[in-house]
């Protein structure tokens, strides 16, 4: 799965944008201040593409984050974004290693095309998969494997599994699970997920699904 950090002081932007990223199955880390983001590149460099707002609230903007994180790999793409002059910005961001930049206000639509150009043009041979512990699942073959056996689950059990992908450290109820996986067409019991879960766990042992008691599920 691809990680994404995520710098926009604009604190509904940032939510908007983490939302349409996260429907992506992509893991997003957010941040509302450029000295948070600094302090979490020092601890954590695992990152794949970078999504900076140039003028920040506290004063450190994107310029001083692309260094940081040019510092730790050089080979980490960023976008950047900003509501300022766009030539004087695109040429400066461009300059310190930027690999696109998006003038505000932007469709978010617009920007999830542009991170996917990206991620696949920088790390096109795994593009279609998203690692988990030791699973590694195909997106677009929709094949899970492990150790290079591949676990036979069935259209509603990996479709199951990619919401919970998408939506990791999250608790999910019943109804959200139903409607995202089954459709607003679907008129059954709840308990089919309890049942999907079940097979699920029972076919992928070191997935982590946590019972959310009263609520629904988790996968950490």
């Amino acid at each position: 799965m691809y990680k994404i950090g995520l710098v926009e002081d604009e604190l509904d932007l940032n939510k908007l944008i983490k939302n349409y990223l996260q429907k992506e199955q992509w893991e997003v880390v957010s941040f509302t201040k450029g000295q948070d983001a600094l302090d979490y590149i020092e601890k954590d460099n695992n990152i794949h593409l970078w999504i900076l707002d140039i003028m920040l609230e506290d004063d450190i903007t994107g310029f001083d984050i692309i260094k940081k994180i040019k510092g730790v790999d050089d080979e980490i793409p960023v976008i950047f974004s900003s509501a300022r002059d766009e030539s004087v910005d695109k040429i400066m961001g461009l300059e310190l290693g930027g690999d696109d930049y998006i003038a505000k206000p932007y469709s978010p639509k617009e920007l999830v095309l542009r991170v996917k150009s990206i991620l696949k043009r920088v790390y096109s041979k795994d593009f279609h998969k998203i690692k988990y512990n030791d699973y590694e699942i195909n997106i677009q073959e929709r094949v899970v494997s492990l150790c290079d056996n591949v676990i036979p689950l069935s259209t509603l059990e990996f479709d199951l599994l990619l919401y919970l992908l998408s939506n990791k450290n999250k608790p999910l109820t019943r109804d959200m699970i139903l409607n995202e996986v089954w459709g607003d067409n679907y008129f059954g019991s709840d308990r089919v997920v309890d049942d999907s879960i079940r097979r699920l766990r029972k076919k992928m042992p070191n997935l982590n699904i946590n019972t959310v008691y009263g609520f629904g599920y988790r996968l950490s």
